[in-house]
């Protein structure tokens, strides 16, 4: 089921996408020259790792001034480089501001690699770090990687690290135990209406209770939520 909203949604949507694909293609080749696309390995599903492809948006030297190891984001594991930061490109930083910068990755999701809807994919050296303090931050792989997902509805840097493993998991649980469409469906509405401005980011606890209303199997336990926040044990 989760296969074919997939692939139907991703070929319907081809009209949007295909244009603004190319169009960032051309827009980066013109004005920062090539290569246009960076690509690195990430993990994508349980143990599997794929070359994952997206748009350059900065300097072509910024992995050896900067990289995921050396420059965190105060107070998260997940390591982003923060969105001010002087190795964005000018047109990088507009095809950031669109939300295109993941595109290219719709061919994995054609290929069949990634899904639509799921937990963004990751390096192993960021997992790694992540587990130093979240042990359980593995279950969040226990579905495709997904183009994007619950955390997209509130913006990265919104939620704690466990907020965010707790959400994560969570979608994983009700994904694979009572797998909904329409799930899936609310979370692309939701992540196009809040990246273009118009609905405020959702919080943690309405995040969770939109994934908690598709549980059908009682696979989340609402009174474990203190001690998982804590990193204490995976959500229940």
């Amino acid at each position: 089921m989760k296969r074919l909203f997939d692939i139907v949604v991703t070929l319907l949507a081809a009209v949007t996408w295909v244009p603004a694909l190319l169009l960032s293609m051309l827009a980066i080749l013109v004005l920062d020259g090539r290569p246009v696309f960076y690509v690195s390995p990430r993990r994508v599903h349980r143990k599997k790792s794929i070359r994952v492809w997206k748009f350059r948006t900065m300097r072509r030297d910024a992995e050896s001034i900067a990289n995921r190891d050396t420059v965190p984001v105060a107070g998260t594991r997940f390591l982003n480089i923060e969105r001010t930061s002087p190795l964005y490109t000018w047109v990088g930083r507009k095809i950031e501001s669109f939300a295109f910068t993941e595109l290219p990755q719709l061919f994995h999701i054609l290929a069949g690699q990634m899904s639509l809807v799921g937990n963004r994919p990751l390096p192993e050296n960021v997992i790694a770090a992540i587990k130093e303090s979240i042990p359980w931050a593995e279950d969040r792989f226990e579905t495709p990687a997904g183009l994007t997902g619950p955390i997209q509805l509130a913006g990265r840097e919104r939620l704690s690290d466990a907020q965010r493993i707790v959400l994560e998991s969570s979608y994983c649980r009700v994904a694979r135990s009572s797998y909904s469409m329409w799930l899936d469906f609310l979370i692309i509405y939701y992540t196009v209406v809040v990246v273009a401005g118009l609905q405020r980011p959702f919080s943690f606890s309405e995040i969770r209770k939109l994934i908690a209303r598709f549980d059908r199997v009682g696979v989340l336990d609402e009174t474990a939520l203190e001690g998982v926040l804590e990193g204490e044990q995976p959500p229940g």
